[in-house]
């Protein structure tokens, strides 16, 4: 079965998406075979000192061991750590994990050796690691500019929110508060509802009655920042190895703990069916990145004349899309929704690294042996990822690339974790 993820992973990147994409703005639209074979990602995010690295040491059983996590109550964790399945317990450099192809974190080397100075690896023998990968990460410090961590944070938590198959936002009673960088990380998590869950840590610090007000007062704290119709699943206990405080609401901690264990063996039952929703999901930004280039190079063949001045030229399409109707070509000719749609901004950086005379348009990018990259992209889209996905689940019907869920045109996110 892993066989056949592989070989989706190949088909994408035989189909040009490698060759059409030349850079990446917002994250990258380059997708590597160690990203394609990688584990289900769980990324823990929020302030500091709530219980993130606890709830791991917790989940994989440290406590007490070399390798656990360190804890306490002032800001621990400056680095991001991941720990992964490996045959002996050791610690990995940054450096050495992004320099290792075959891993799935080699695309980090693009945030400078600041940021992977602050990364570190943890293998250890675990079955629970053996089919998932945590990520831990530095606490939220709203009195702290981001240019003191020395590194682009906001870019690096993007990095793993976009590859992350469930992401843990976890507070605690007493840090309910929302600052400015919780807020620039809910507006990173925009489009990823379907994988939040929301854990309220230490529950068992208050009384019942204390605890629905705290309850309340964190919905109240994330309400204007998780613009959705159904909100995301909160799990209310204390994720660590020790007994219940006296006179709490023991059984409910108990139950909330069992759901989000059993949450967490359904990404990891679905990590076949999510890895290739993933893949095309991917090639469908490539579709729309590849066509959006092509209307830029061919509007910009279009306005060119003897005497102009090609620089000028192209600033004035590139400063003002609207005016030639590059976007909206997109959306009349082509299947896209306006939601998949990236923003005209980042196309200003794109080609301020990546010349227009660099690109050939997507006619010339056809064989009569090899045919045409974009068509090759459109049948995985459409035909071969689906039956990928179809013949994991017979029983389902593979999505067209005329239906929202194929173009995500809909409001809605859809869970899909969320059982029947």
């Amino acid at each position: 079965m892993f066989s056949n993820t592989e070989r989706s992973g190949n088909f994408a990147i035989d189909a040009g998406i490698s060759t059409i994409t030349t850079s990446s703005f917002s994250s990258s639209l380059y997708l590597t075979d160690g990203e394609i074979t990688s584990k289900p990602m769980v990324l823990f995010l929020g302030p500091w000192s709530v219980g993130k690295s606890s709830m791991i040491n917790y989940l994989l059983g440290l406590k007490d061991s070399p390798y656990q996590l360190y804890t306490g109550a002032e800001p621990t964790t400056s680095e991001f750590t991941v720990i992964m399945h490996g045959e002996k317990t050791r610690s990995i450099e940054g450096i050495v994990m992004a320099a290792d192809s075959s891993r799935s974190f080699s695309p980090l080397e693009k945030f400078g050796q600041s940021f992977l100075e602050k990364l570190i690896g943890i293998e250890m023998p675990h079955k629970l690691l053996e089919r998932v990968t945590f990520v831990d990460t530095p606490g939220i410090i709203e009195n702290r500019k981001q240019q003191e961590r020395g590194y682009p944070f906001n870019d690096v938590c993007q990095w793993f929110i976009d590859r992350a198959d469930l992401i843990f936002v976890t507070f605690d009673p007493t840090k309910l508060d929302v600052g400015l960088e919780l807020e620039m990380l809910f507006r990173q998590l925009k489009g990823r509802e379907s994988q939040i869950r929301i854990i309220l840590n230490k529950a068992d610090n208050l009384a019942t009655q204390d605890l629905m007000r705290v309850y309340g007062a964190l919905f109240w704290s994330l309400a204007p920042l998780i613009n959705v119709t159904e909100p995301p699943r909160v799990y209310v206990s204390s994720f660590w190895p020790y007994d219940y405080a006296p006179d709490t609401s023991r059984e409910l901690f108990k139950r909330e703990e069992i759901s989000l264990l059993e949450d967490l063996n359904q990404v990891i039952e679905n990590r076949m069916e999510n890895k290739i929703a993933f893949i095309r999901q991917h090639a469908i930004r490539v579709r729309i990145h590849a066509l959006l280039v092509d209307r830029y190079v061919q509007t910009f063949k279009d306005k060119m004349s003897y005497f102009s001045d090609p620089d000028l030229v192209f600033k004035e399409i590139v400063d003002d899309p609207d005016k030639f109707f590059i976007f909206k070509s997109i959306l009349a000719k082509t299947n896209v929704s306006k939601f998949d749609l990236p923003n005209r901004e980042a196309y200003q950086d794109f080609f301020g690294v990546n010349p227009i005379g660099s690109f050939k348009s997507l006619s010339a990018q056809c064989s009569y042996s090899g045919g045409c990259l974009l068509d090759k992209i459109e049948k995985a889209i459409t035909s071969e990822l689906p039956g990928l996905l179809s013949s994991i689940n017979p029983g389902k019907a593979p999505p067209g690339l005329s239906s929202c869920e194929a173009t995500g045109c809909g409001d809605k996110p859809k869970n899909r974790y969320r059982k029947n």
